[in-house]
């Protein structure tokens, strides 16, 4: 039997509430829809406390649906001494595998070591022996070169003396976002997108609430609350400058380029260091493309301006991996897409390198107002408990909650969901949870559509759409039940279909038209704004800059 439907709130039905005499009282607001603002608002509702979520733009926007997508206890942060970091992230890491399998998925890095190079190998398996203690897994062993090639087609390095092979994991980092979302709201919370906080309601000198404006009066509402947490990532100081004006954030942008799994096969993920800088360079496979990052650079552009690869960025990725891979170099054709994100690193105003910066997260208290940043994707559990905790003197008396589970246990099993496929029926379960049947089950529109909409397509809805590890009924589903305000939100992060299929998905207008028309309402000329909005943003920030020649390296 599938679970009951919790659709994510609709921002318009959100402000008529409001407009009606709604409670405009919470214990708890939350700003920020990234993995932060997610798992703050999970451990609220898991607490019992009246929780609302506050996007200014969409859902994992910002960094969260841009990282390296690597669920890992960072080797190089053991390796720096910072072993406590290491040590919960690993930790975490081994949670999440058991609760969320299918949308964490263990997986092997292999580490590469060069001749008469730091690290050499007893300094790693020094390190990969504690990595694994901290975990409390054994998973560790050398390779020598010839393994090493036969798994990585066409490496061709000649200063490699082998590898060494551990495990860490990988992840969908929006869906994992997105999952959080799904079990807050099915536990009592609320999340609204696109509705952007524009002051702090302050009282006696203590922050009491927020400001938002209601798009269809334009009139400021105030949303008021015990507790307001910001959970912003880089734009943490904008918010925390009205009571307090220290900066501490130094936002970094890390690049990635995606090219197909046919160019470049791995079903591991291969770790050099680039020689230029020496820095680790990451290619793996990714909801059935390859990809290649990362880059660590100091991002001083508008944080309100979605970040894009630069050139420079292209040319440091492609001479490191053509490098590794010289008898196969990358050109500009062999690229699908880029994406970019901006880390919200806790500066240390002392480290010039970015890539030397800590990635601990650090917790302020100013005037009632707790703001959170910095941390990794892999902690977000331990961050979202300190802050409750931290805001408990503040807050109504909570139940005692168990450690058990962070994420609500499916209601069906893979075998049973999907037969045939039981592997695709787990990347499902652990895409949507209680949710998995009745995604699975949504190949027509609702009451025969909100427009008829003529669709002669003969996709089947739940097949694989191209190299892809999404199908149509998953579209469906997001423009149902999770707040689409816009073509960019279902195909960049409630599904990664933009990014993974050539020309940026446009196989799937026909299909996806029918879809917003019958689920979202859109007319003939809503669709068209809606697709030149789209194409827009991912010329402008997912594609590559224009060149005039082919060669990238």
């Amino acid at each position: 039997m599938s679970a009951e439907i919790h659709s994510f709130p609709r921002r318009e039905d959100f402000f008529e509430d409001l407009r009606s005499g709604g409670s405009a009282d919470w214990d708890v607001i939350v700003i920020g829809g990234g993995i932060t603002g997610a798992g703050v608002l999970r451990e609220a509702s898991r607490r019992g406390y009246r929780a609302l979520l506050l996007e200014q733009q969409d859902y994992t926007w910002g960094t969260s649906s841009r990282s390296s997508k690597m669920i890992h206890g960072g080797l190089r942060y053991l390796a720096s001494g910072d072993w406590p970091l290491t040590r919960d992230s690993l930790q975490e890491r081994e949670r999440l595998l058991d609760e969320v399998p299918g949308l964490v998925e263990r997986i092997d890095y292999y580490l590469t070591l060069v001749r008469r190079q730091w690290p050499g190998r007893w300094a790693v398996w020094f390190l990969l022996t504690v990595y694994d203690r901290l975990a409390r897994i054994s998973d560790r062993q050398f390779c020598s070169v010839a393994s090493l090639k036969a798994r990585f087609d066409g490496l061709d390095n000649d200063k490699l003396s082998g590898a060494y092979r551990y495990t860490d994991a990988m992840t969908e980092d929006s869906r994992l976002v997105l999952r959080l979302l799904q079990e807050s709201i099915a536990g009592g919370a609320s999340a609204i997108n696109y509705t952007k906080v524009d002051d702090l309601l302050i009282e006696k000198g203590e922050v009491c609430g927020v400001l938002v404006e209601d798009p269809k009066t334009k009139i400021p509402i105030a949303l008021r609350a015990a507790t307001v947490v910001s959970a912003t990532g880089a734009w943490a100081d904008r918010l925390r400058n009205r009571v307090n004006p220290e900066k501490r954030i130094r936002p970094l942008r890390g690049s990635h380029l995606i090219i197909p799994a046919a160019r470049m096969p791995v079903s591991d993920v291969f770790t050099f260091f680039h020689p230029v800088d020496r820095r680790g360079v990451y290619v793996y496979p990714w909801e059935g493309t390859t990809v290649l990052g990362t880059t660590d650079l100091d991002h001083g552009e508008d944080l309100d301006i979605e970040a894009s690869i630069s050139q420079a960025e292209i040319d440091y990725l492609c001479a490191g991996y053509n490098s590794q891979f010289p008898s196969r170099p990358l050109a500009h054709s062999d690229i699908i897409s880029s994406w970019a994100g901006v880390r919200p690193v806790i500066s240390s105003e002392t480290s010039k390198d970015p890539s030397k910066e800590r990635r601990d997260h650090a917790i302020w208290i100013d005037n009632g107002l707790i703001t959170v940043s910095g941390g990794k994707l892999t902690t977000f559990r331990l961050i979202a408990i300190e802050v409750l905790d931290a805001a408990r003197d503040r807050l109504p008396g909570a139940p005692l909650i168990p450690e058990a589970r962070f994420f609500d246990p499916p209601t069906t099993t893979a075998e049973v969901l999907l037969p045939a496929t039981p592997a695709r029926g787990q990347v499902m379960i652990g895409r949507y949870g209680q949710m998995a049947e009745s995604v699975w089950q949504i190949a027509a529109p609702a009451d025969g559509g909100a427009i008829a909409a003529k669709n002669d397509s003969q996709t089947d809805p739940r097949a694989l759409l191209g190299a892809s590890t999404y199908c149509l009924v998953e579209c469906r589903w997001a423009a149902r039940h999770e707040a689409i305000e816009h073509l960019d939100d279902l195909l960049l992060r409630r599904t990664r279909l933009g990014l993974l299929l050539p020309n940026a998905g446009a196989e799937l207008f026909p299909d996806l038209q029918s879809i917003c028309q019958q689920e979202l309402g859109w007319d003939a000329a809503h669709w068209a704004t809606e697709l030149q909005r789209y194409q827009s943003i991912y010329q402008r920030f997912y594609s590559l800059p224009e060149r005039l020649n082919d060669a990238v390296a």
